[in-house]
């Protein structure tokens, strides 16, 4: 009789083929192509104070952050834009509103790349050859960012309200005045609060151009409300290959819209996991404090790099199947825990000694993943 394996399941190779865009160069960061999705965030700081600025990049780079917008409403912001663009750790993009002079004192500072809202720039497409000619000459690429809060009056006047029809029309008239130029280093957002209406209007957008998407749910709300509509958009648009970078706007400080971000891509196997807990939900079979438990593990093992998954498991029902497929687990009961490390188990210990365990355990199998090479920041799998 053929002996049939009962290993782990191997991780499907991919969720959809991802969607061919241009790519393009945002400083270091290669956007859309073959090109990995990459996490964006945007400072909360007065652009003019520039010590704040830098600090708070640096406090994005180190959150996982791979290209950073700044503000620049006023003409000090401006001023501040070479120091900044110099110093950041990852590319700068200058975020422009109604004063078209910004984009040329963005492009002249030497930013990676500069946002723009066309619907509440004064006479925008009146500049479109100037800004088409000076990003050209820098090869700076340019964000066209629609947004519904800030739709051009024209096509509220033409569909009512901020429909995904008047989201891509915006986006795809203004890449056209650009294209009159011969200028196609473009990426395009089209916002929305709504994710069904987000989802919408970039899946019509995908259809209808190649250029790179940088995904958004706009004012997405709190940090719970905002993760919770994030992770729902990202995740439709992203399983089907839609997307090149995204920005999970949250009423939050900006590293933790990085982390949700980065869990989002990791999740969904677009980016290498890093430290994974598979631990119980609420239960009454559960023989252990499995929420003390996954808490404190979890802390025991914060800023862990390597790809480790850890399972925290309080009962005998699913307890042993999830630790023996974790790299790493305890399967709990009557006061003791099996300590499980690649499927086998190496030891049973008592209650207290759990957390202790899992996390001696765990800085060795990390320990040993270093030496083997094993570091995060790839992607899993691909979508391609």
């Amino acid at each position: 009789m053929t002996a049939v394996s009962l290993g782990i399941p191997s991780v499907p190779l991919k969720l959809a083929d991802r969607r061919v865009s241009r790519k393009l160069q945002v400083g270091k960061v290669a956007v859309g192509g073959d090109a990995p999705v990459s996490v964006q965030s945007m400072t909360t700081t007065r652009t003019s104070d520039i010590g704040a600025t830098l600090q708070q990049i640096a406090e994005l780079t180190a959150s996982g952050c791979e290209i950073v917008r700044v503000a620049c409403p006023t003409q000090d912001d401006a001023d501040a834009l070479p120091v900044i663009a110099k110093k950041s750790q990852i590319p700068v993009i200058a975020d422009i509103h109604f004063q078209p002079k910004y984009v040329y004192a963005a492009i002249d500072a030497g930013c990676a790349a500069v946002r723009v809202n066309p619907g509440n720039i004064k006479k925008f497409d009146d500049q479109v050859k100037q800004i088409a000619q000076a990003a050209s000459a820098a090869g700076t690429p340019i964000r066209i960012g629609v947004n519904a809060g800030s739709l051009d009056k024209r096509l509220l006047e033409k569909y009512g309200k901020a429909t995904p029809e008047a989201l891509v029309e915006s986006a795809l008239w203004e890449c056209s005045l650009f294209e009159e130029h011969g200028f196609r280093d473009i990426k395009i957002s089209v916002k929305h609060n709504d994710p069904v209406v987000m989802v919408n209007a970039y899946r019509q957008l995908a259809a209808q151009c190649d250029y790179p998407l940088h995904l958004g749910v706009t004012e997405a709300g709190p940090a719970f409300q905002g993760t919770i509509k994030s992770a729902v958009a990202f995740g439709a648009l992203l399983s089907e290959g839609i997307g090149d970078t995204i920005r999970v706007s949250l009423s939050a400080p900006p590293a933790e819209e990085c982390k949700v971000g980065i869990q989002i891509l990791e999740s969904l196997g677009l980016r290498q996991r890093r430290l994974e807990i598979v631990s119980c939900p609420s239960c009454g079979r559960a023989q252990v404090d499995v929420y003390k438990l996954a808490d404190e593990v979890s802390a025991g093992l914060d800023g862990m790099e390597v790809p480790l998954r850890v399972a925290v498991m309080g009962c005998v029902v699913n307890g042993p199947g999830e630790a023996r497929e974790a790299d790493l687990g305890v399967a709990s009961g009557n006061g003791k825990g099996q300590i499980f490390v690649k499927g086998e188990v190496i030891k049973t210990v008592p209650e207290s000694k759990i957390v202790e365990t899992l996390i001696d355990e765990a800085m060795k199998i990390a320990e040993q993943m270093e030496k083997d090479g094993v570091l995060s920041g790839e992607p899993q799998v691909s979508v391609s």
